[in-house]
């Protein structure tokens, strides 16, 4: 099954030319393999955030907030920095050999981890991490994309970010790993960074990287670059996939030490609360991309009125987060953010693909990474210094509901190519 085409839906791509595995049966195989990656990649980023009480009191040399927001905020902004070198290597080499060798320096930082004895060591970690990551998300998701056709693409995408939430749900729960006296944040560390290099293995030797078309164009990075940033659509996406993520970051990363500073809780029961918004997250992309890829049949603009509509559920429920007085509140103001994250992030790469070449979705995606996990760091980085200064949660998240709102606008400006990608 191939096509002259390269922009066909789907059609000039295929499973290598030795597998006995249909097309449309090995899309989902290929979705199923990535999950578990998914998870892991996600899962050292929240155990991080439900860990940090144990952490500092354990590693000399974090003085307050800020220099937390600093650990936080370097991953980032390595991940950023290489995102799109990941993508573009994605985009002219193999997607399969890049996703494979970054869980395997994944796990071997993660287990590394576990022997860190000073802030500065962390801080490297955090760095080596932010190297490890940067290859993986905008090869995944182009690879995705590649197997799947528009009438499946956000259902595929969304099943693969379910993976992301159920790792952040897992890291969740190691707050009580972290309070156990015959574990620890150190244990936690190492059983993750082994569990990678375990299934390194076999997704090497069962994931498959679609066959291109022999019209597939090789695009210098120079070349790729350009026309993405020459592309209104293109921008208008970064900034819609930037301005909420702030907000998405701090609600992952800062949350479980805001309900437990907040309500004073332990650190367990925070943790677990905190994780409430990734099954919602897991509704959301459910519902959210079902009714994109139902919307799509009838509208080009379908799945950008599905994820304008997540937007939407943002602004009650970072209102409802930052002026909560109990934690029953505080909850529902989590749940329905998490359901509005899930529309807009099953959406993302999709709406990508329509406004974007098959050669260049990696490299766009990494573009994209490197504009919102940059301004992610800094939002880390800032929530800690405002808090130090004692800045009210309901100013800043108040803040975050503005953003939401002009994001809706950036949205809804886009005008994708109607012709099949």
């Amino acid at each position: 099954m191939s096509s002259s085409n390269p922009r066909s839906t789907g059609a000039s791509f295929q499973p290598d030319a030795d597998s006995t595995v249909s097309l449309s049966t090995y899309a989902w195989v290929a979705v199923t393999m990535l999950f578990p990656v998914a998870l892991l990649n996600y899962l050292d980023r929240q155990m991080l955030a439900t860990m940090k009480a144990t952490m500092v009191n354990d590693i000399p040399g974090i003085a307050n907030k800020a220099d937390w927001g600093l650990v936080l905020g370097v991953f980032k902004w390595v991940y950023a920095g290489l995102s799109p070198f990941g993508g573009y290597i994605a985009d002219r080499f193999s997607r399969r050999h890049v996703i494979c060798v970054s869980l395997f320096i994944w796990s071997a930082v993660t287990w590394g981890t576990a022997y860190v004895e000073t802030y500065q060591q962390l801080l490297i970690m955090r760095a080596l991490m932010g190297i490890s990551e940067a290859f993986y998300i905008p090869a995944a998701l182009a690879l995705i994309t590649d197997y799947h056709a528009g009438t499946t693409r956000s259902r595929a995408v969304g099943i693969h970010q379910a993976g992301i939430y159920c790792g952040l749900i897992l890291g969740g729960l190691t707050g009580y790993v972290a309070e156990s006296p015959n574990m620890g944040w150190r244990f936690a560390f190492k059983a993750c960074g082994i569990v990678g290099v375990i299934y390194s293995i076999p997704l090497m030797m069962l994931l498959r990287n679609p066959v291109r078309s022999s019209h597939h164009d090789q695009v210098s990075p120079g070349g790729a670059v350009t026309e993405l940033l020459s592309n209104r659509n293109f921008l208008l996406l970064v900034a819609y996939f930037t301005l909420p993520a702030i907000a998405g970051w701090v609600v992952k990363d800062w949350m479980p030490d805001i309900l437990k500073e907040k309500f004073s809780m332990g650190l367990g029961k925070s943790g677990l609360i905190a994780t409430y918004v990734h099954p919602a997250s897991i509704l959301g992309a459910a519902v959210g991309a079902w009714l994109a890829d139902s919307l799509m049949k009838k509208s080009s603009r379908g799945r950008i009125v599905i994820s304008a509509i997540g937007m939407a559920m943002f602004l009650p429920a970072l209102f409802t987060v930052g002026n909560a007085g109990t934690a029953s509140v505080a909850i529902a103001g989590l749940v329905l953010f998490g359901i509005g994250w899930g529309f807009f992030d099953c959406n993302n790469m999709p709406i990508l693909c329509q406004i974007a070449r098959p050669e260049l979705r990696a490299t766009g995606y990494g573009i994209m990474n490197l504009v919102s996990i940059s301004c992610g760091g800094f939002g880390d980085w800032g929530f800690g210094r405002l808090r130090d200064l004692g800045v009210p949660l309901n100013l800043i998240f108040g803040a975050f509901a503005m953003v939401a709102a002009l994001s809706i606008v950036i949205v809804l400006l886009i005008r994708p190519d109607d012709s099949p990608r």
